[in-house]
């Protein structure tokens, strides 16, 4: 007999994941509710428009998770910048 994990511990062991790795996840869930067909059912009496809130309130809910966990302000446009940067200093170092 399985047993089921609740939403709680769930919620528990993805705050232990690195930024990076809840980010995966995040992508494997926003990628597996995009295959759900627009007319089909969820279990229950449970439509598709609810079940689709539920779980954007749980990839919410990971990204205010992931966020906490940020120490200080963050720019993503000046991180992508940085990250661009050093790639191309790798790449062409001699040119830089």
């Amino acid at each position: 007999m399985t047993s089921k994990t609740t939403l709680e511990q769930m919620e528990q062991q993805i705050a232990q994941l690195p930024v990076h790795e809840q980010l995966k996840l995040i992508a494997y869930i926003s990628q597996q509710l995009s295959t759900i067909p627009l007319d089909s059912h969820v279990a229950g009496e449970e439509t598709l428009q609810r079940h689709r809130e539920r779980e954007a309130e749980e990839l919410l809910a990971l990204c205010d998770a992931a966020a906490e966990m940020w120490e200080g302000e963050f720019d993503a446009a000046e991180e992508i910048r940085q990250i661009r940067q050093d790639r191309d200093e790798q790449l062409w170092p001699s040119k830089l």
